[in-house]
């Protein structure tokens, strides 16, 4: 289990290179519930999602055998941008294998930081592929949400809410392979045990809720969602044991409640966020989260905000299917 200390730790070794993201206030949201909801900008990290919290702390706390060979991820975008620019600047390569249906956007991003990128199947497709690499090549794998030093770095964004927001009483996260959450909850319940967390998967990828219900991780044979960077489909063994037993609630929303989330963080937020960013904001919208504490700020973590203008039309367009987005 990742300890409070290493969450500590991670910050100070992660500081120079990244800077704590704002907290800003959404307005029509805290109007229409009558509480203040801010939202966690991760959309504004370099690379332009959470994931260099993580990926810098691994690359910083790496031996010199895991970096002889080169390093190897799976990912659908986010991580894979932000590994191969932590690496690019200590040097390192990447192989990165992505998804054939990854955003173009993100894929051409992580190139631009020299990394060796592998278009291959499905996301299952990917991680066999992967396996077969680090095999071959000796790579080490930087897991992408499974790894205590993933989770420490990613826990990072929690010191920083309860810091900028004292009076936080409610965390609501996406989900995709749980490495966020984690560590989010790993620092809050240290500093504050009675705070509400929540986390939020789509119907199409809900993999943590999976786990709870066959008791550990299993994986789903189909991911199907428009929020594609919340497509993992299998949480972690170090990620179900911790959400298992620090966080409260989980919550699975629809396909059109993303794309009216993401509308809202556009319009109303002047956010140019990505679909998976937008999953916790419909839940809050959507009003279908239980019961939550009756004071205390409302904190919804906008995790990345990858996206091509060509994503952006698909996601927007009135009546659009998911099956069209990447």
């Amino acid at each position: 289990m990742v300890r409070f200390e290493d969450i500590a730790a991670a910050r100070e070794r992660i500081g120079d290179s990244l800077s704590a993201t704002p907290l800003i206030a959404d307005h029509v949201l805290s109007e229409h519930l009558q509480r203040r909801v801010l939202l966690k900008t991760e959309l504004l990290q370099p690379t332009g999602s959470f994931k260099p919290r993580g990926v810098l702390n691994w690359i910083r706390t790496a031996s010199a055998d895991e970096l002889a060979a080169g390093l190897g991820a799976v990912s659908a975008g986010n991580h894979a941008r932000a590994l191969a620019w932590a690496a690019e600047d200590a040097g390192i390569p990447v192989t990165v294998v992505m998804p054939e249906n990854a955003s173009p956007a993100k894929v051409a991003a992580t190139r631009e930081h020299d990394a060796d990128v592998i278009l291959h199947g499905d996301i299952n497709g990917a991680w066999k592929l992967m396996r077969r690499l680090v095999d071959e090549r000796g790579l080490t794998l930087v897991h992408p949400y499974d790894d205590p030093r993933i989770i420490a770095g990613q826990g990072t964004i929690g010191l920083e809410i309860l810091e900028q927001a004292p009076d936080t009483s409610t965390i609501i996260c996406p989900i995709g392979g749980g490495g966020l959450l984690s560590g989010i909850a790993l620092a809050a319940r240290a500093l504050r045990p009675d705070l509400c967390l929540i986390g939020v998967e789509p119907e199409g990828a809900a993999s943590m809720r999976h786990a709870w219900n066959h008791g550990g991780p299993t994986r789903l044979l189909n991911v199907d969602t428009c929020a594609w960077s919340l497509g993992a489909a299998i949480v972690g063994e170090h990620t179900y044991r911790i959400c298992r037993a620090f966080v409260d609630n989980l919550m699975t929303v629809s396909e059109e409640g993303i794309r009216s989330a993401l509308r809202h963080l556009l319009a109303d937020c002047k956010l140019f966020a990505e679909p998976g960013a937008a999953t916790a904001m419909a839940a809050l919208r959507e009003e279908a989260l239980p019961k939550l504490p009756h004071a205390g700020d409302i904190v919804v973590v906008i995790t990345g905000g990858n996206m091509g203008w060509d994503e952006l039309q698909r996601m927007i367009r009135p009546h659009a299917l998911h099956q069209d987005t990447r």
